[in-house]
C-alpha cells in the first residue's frame, strides 16, 4: 500500500488472527506516517482500537510493532474476526503480521 502527502486508506477484507502484537513493515517520509484501526466485522472500530487511539508511526523499520494509547490487548480479541483499517500519508505499507501467543 502507498499514499502520498495527500493520504490514503484501506480497509481489509475480515480476517481472524492469533497473536497480541500487530507489526509493520513500512516507511514513512519526514512528515509521513502511518495508523492503524482494529474493527469488528461490521466495520466499527473496537474500543481502544479507533484510528484515533493509534500512535503515529514515523520510521522507515521491517517489523515495527503498532502501539495504541488505550494499550489494549490483541491478545483478548485473537480469534475473532476483524478488519483492519490502515490511514497513510505519504508512507509505503509492504507488510504486516500478527506475533505472539
Amino acid at each position: 500500500m502507498q499514499a502520498g502527502y495527500d493520504g490514503g486508506e484501506v480497509v481489509t477484507q475480515p480476517l481472524v488472527f492469533t497473536g497480541d502484537e500487530l507489526r509493520l513493515n513500512l516507511s514513512t517520509s519526514a512528515a509521513g506516517s502511518v495508523r492503524v484501526e482494529v474493527q469488528d466485522e461490521g466495520g466499527q472500530p473496537l474500543p481502544g482500537l479507533a484510528l484515533a487511539d493509534c500512535a503515529e508511526i514515523f520510521q522507515d523499520e521491517i517489523d515495527r510493532p503498532v502501539r495504541w494509547e488505550s494499550d489494549a490487548d490483541l491478545g483478548a480479541i485473537a480469534g475473532r474476526v476483524v478488519r483492519l483499517r490502515f490511514a497513510l500519508c505519504d508512507a509505503d505499507l509492504y507488510a504486516f503480521r500478527f506475533t505472539g501467543e
